[in-house]
C-alpha cells in the first residue's frame, strides 16, 4: 500500500520531562489533542502523563516518517534528548504552534 500524504514524528513528555513517547501521526494536531485529553485511557502517554509535545519533525512522505520514528525509537534517551534540546531547549509545549 502506497500512502499519498506526509507524516510528522514527534517526542511527547510529562511535565516534569522525565518520560519520553516517539510517535508518528499523518495528522500531529489531532493526534496530540488525543494524547493531551487521554482519549485512549490505557495508553501509555495517559498511563505516564505524557501531555507536552516538545518536538516534531514533518517528512514529505508517510512511509519516511515511519521510518524515521522506528530509528528514533531505537535511538539512545541521549539521542532523543539532544534533538528536543536543538529545536526547542526551553523544553516547551509546541501545540499552539501547530495550531496557528
Amino acid at each position: 500500500m502506497v500512502f499519498k500524504r506526509g507524516g510528522c514524528v514527534y517526542i511527547m513528555t510529562n511535565k516534569y520531562n522525565s518520560v519520553l513517547y516517539v510517535g508518528v501521526s499523518s495528522e500531529l494536531p489531532g493526534r496530540v489533542w488525543d494524547h493531551k485529553n487521554k482519549t485512549h485511557p490505557k495508553s501509555f502517554t495517559a498511563k505516564y502523563n505524557c501531555d507536552k509535545l516538545v518536538y516534531y519533525i514533518f517528512y514529505p512522505h508517510i512511509e519516511e516518517a515511519i521510518a524515521a520514528e522506528k530509528a528514533l525509537k531505537g535511538s539512545s534517551r541521549k539521542h532523543k534528548q539532544q534533538l528536543v534540546n536543538d529545536m526547542n531547549p526551553e523544553w516547551k509545549d509546541l501545540y499552539d504552534l501547530l495550531l496557528e
